[in-house]
């Protein structure tokens, strides 16, 4: 166990529950993950493997015996018969029955209906009230005198989800936590590996979290396929709702002016859209405006009568083309159907989180540590709809930019769900709150920036901050506009011919744009500092190390961390591109120094040695050395033409990929996820 799992079992216990055993289980059981965890919450949650074997057994046991499946249900109607008493998990509904004086329950799969069911039973678990709980239930079966009264009782009631959240317990257990660990409980929570994210991609997964603790946040997400775009809205919650975007109609969301029933938004704190985008998709365009009136004022009208709901709206969907395609052609609303390419309803969106930053799905992302049981972080979120921490920041900064009021709406929703999600107490740092609130803007300026692109009334401005404490304004730009200043720039317009053509407006300003790998694009090499933001694409070593290394005939690598076997790959990559470079009948020496560690060393000196061997004969004539130095530790590439490369990360500047004879990230350097890092260039 890591010491992060021995934490979370301390300060929660009964509260978590193993990652992986949920998903073992959920293979064969058809309970919602929110039972299934709560279950295994009861009987696994501990460190010792021989209780946790026993424990799985007891779930599979009570699942095989006591859950009604709903084809089931005579059968076990005829076993309570019977027997006179039998255990069932069912989820029970409770009503008052007005005329009586007294509470009827209605079990969903077994189908009894009008179930007698007591007093006290409703006092302790209110939540039978609103929406109904899972329960095992004791439920017995007498032939009443009275032929109007029920056969069936209700003898005893247990809830297996989450009856109540002790929501101060919950925040002193938060106070043990540093940042950096509660942030990594949360990616467990969410089944995720956390060793497996660098901080950026984690605000970028729990950013999905948001909908459930904001109340009417509206988020969008598009990226490629296979990201677990959906999995959040599907098994994370009892309080969302997911549906497919082509399914939805205006009675089914907000309400039947025939019938009256209130629709989806009335009952649910989250509503997600799957598949949201497709230009094949059928839209009603009158459903578009009821959604933009509801998105923007939470209202929506059932013949003369405005009626409110709280529900948070998630639009997720596919992008076949690359971002930086998308930048040079079109925009990032591109793959939505057109009825939804307006203006008026995408202001409305408050943030776009960028789906093509989130590395597929695979199964080394997947945890094996604990996490919370579903149900209960489940509670806390909707617990926390009711917290506001909008204004939080300016305590410690202030918008200096002109913004529009959706565009100051929009981040400080982004900015209060973050707080809620990271910070429940309030208590952040300066330098924590301004790492939400620039990543906020960044995700509200992704909306303004692309909106500009299809409408020309919409006014240009930027997103700039500066603390209250002193110090020089910042601007906040997308990772992609800093990727590619050239194709984000212009606004993109067709032309006669049906090329895009760029527009004239005001530029961003240079000195507004960080340092970029500019530098490695044409001409001859220069001094330089580039900065490599975290989850981009499109870099590789030909891009950042050519230009540099051109010409040289003596390159000294030193990097005490090339150790691991993908360390080893990595190098191997670096000398390919060196080979490349080097031409026919010239021969370029490259010498390695690294340090030796005998806990992950274990294979460090057969994989080099492996490497000098293959290259014997070509091009390059590579060698290395152990330097067992404590001092060691700078990482940086010198060249006998006098050149000194400085990475502060060496060549460890990818984040794992899929691999595979198939796999495009493997073949190409430029399809993988960076960790983010930053290289200077100087001459010696």
């Amino acid at each position: 166990m890591s010491l992060l799992d021995q934490k979370i079992l301390q300060h929660f216990p009964g509260l978590v529950v193993r990652k992986d055993l949920t998903k073992g289980l959920k293979q064969n059981a058809v309970v919602p993950t929110y039972v299934l965890e709560y279950l295994l919450g009861q009987h696994c949650a501990t460190d010792d493997n021989e209780v946790v074997k026993a424990g799985l057994e007891s779930v599979q046991k009570i699942l095989a015996k006591h859950y009604v499946h709903r084809n089931q249900a005579q059968l076990v109607k005829s076993t309570i018969k019977e027997k006179g008493r039998h255990k069932v998990i069912d989820k029970l509904t409770v009503e008052l029955n007005d005329k009586g004086g007294f509470y009827e329950a209605e079990f969903t799969n077994l189908g009894l209906k009008k179930v007698p069911v007591s007093d006290d039973f409703v006092r302790r678990y209110p939540k039978l009230l609103v929406g109904g709980i899972w329960c095992i239930t004791d439920v017995t079966y007498e032939v009443a005198e009275d032929p109007k009264a029920s056969p069936w009782q209700i003898d005893t009631l247990k809830p297996i989800q989450v009856a109540s959240v002790d929501y101060e317990q919950f925040l002193a257990a938060r106070a043990q936590f540093t940042t950096e660990e509660w942030m990594d409980v949360l990616i467990q929570s969410m089944g995720f590996n956390p060793e497996m994210f660098g901080r950026r991609a984690k605000l970028l997964t729990l950013i999905r979290l948001i909908p459930y603790c904001e109340r009417n946040y509206n988020l969008l997400e598009l990226g490629p396929k296979g990201t677990g775009k959906s999995h959040i809205y599907a098994e994370f919650s009892p309080h969302g709702m997911l549906i497919s975007g082509s399914e939805v109609t205006a009675p089914k969301l907000f309400v039947s002016n025939s019938s009256g029933k209130i629709g989806l938004v009335g009952y649910w704190d989250c509503v997600c859209f799957d598949e949201f985008a497709g230009k094949d998709k059928k839209v009603d365009k009158a459903l578009v405006d009821i959604m933009k009136n509801y998105m923007a004022n939470r209202t929506f009208s059932r013949g003369i009568e405005q009626l409110t709901a709280e529900a948070s709206m998630v639009f997720m969907g596919n992008t076949k083309k690359s971002v930086a395609y998308m930048l040079k052609h079109s925009h990032f609303f591109e793959p939505l159907p057109d009825k939804y390419i307006d203006s008026a309803f995408l202001d409305r969106i408050h943030a776009y989180n960028p789906g093509w930053e989130v590395a597929p799905i695979r199964h080394d992302l997947f945890t094996n540590g604990y996490g919370f049981i579903v149900d209960f972080i489940a509670e806390v979120l909707k617990h926390l709809r009711t917290e506001d921490f909008t204004g939080a920041y300016k305590q410690h900064f202030e918008v200096t930019s002109e913004v529009s009021t959706r565009d100051q709406t929009g981040f400080e929703k982004t900015f209060s769900g973050m707080m809620k999600i990271l910070f429940p107490d309030g208590k952040a740092t300066p330098q924590e709150m301004e790492e939400l609130l620039a990543f906020s803007m960044e995700s509200r300026r992704r909306v303004r920036e692309h909106i500009l692109r299809i409408d020309d009334t919409f006014k240009r401005h930027d997103f700039i901050y500066r603390p209250l404490s002193g110090g020089a304004p910042m601007t906040v730009l997308t990772p992609e506009e800093i990727q590619y200043p050239t194709f984000s720039g212009p606004r993109i317009s067709p032309a006669a011919d049906g090329e895009p053509i760029p527009e004239a407006h005001e530029e961003i300003k240079p000195e507004a744009i960080p340092a970029t790998a500019a530098n490695s694009v044409g001409g001859e090499p220069q001094p330089d500092h580039v900065v490599i933001p975290e989850n981009t694409k499109g870099w590789s070593y030909r891009r950042l190390f050519a230009k540099h290394l051109k010409g040289a005939r003596t390159i000294t690598i030193s990097d005490p961390y090339v150790r691991m076997f993908f360390q080893a790959r990595n190098l191997m990559e670096f000398l390919q591109m060196v080979h490349e470079l080097v031409p026919e009948g010239d021969e370029v020496t490259v010498h390695l120094r690294t340090q030796s560690d005998p806990d992950s060393c274990v294979k460090q000196a057969e994989n080099l040695n492996q490497i000098a061997d293959s290259f014997l004969g070509s091009r390059i004539a590579f060698t290395w050395e152990d330097d067992p130095s404590p001092n060691f530790h700078a990482r940086n590439i010198t060249t006998d033409t006098g050149w000194k490369i400085t990475i502060d990360r060496g060549m460890d500047i990818f984040q794992r990929y899929e691999t595979g004879p198939f796999s495009l990230a493997q073949a190409m350097q430029e399809a993988r996820l960076t960790r983010g890092a930053e290289v200077t260039y100087f001459k010696i």
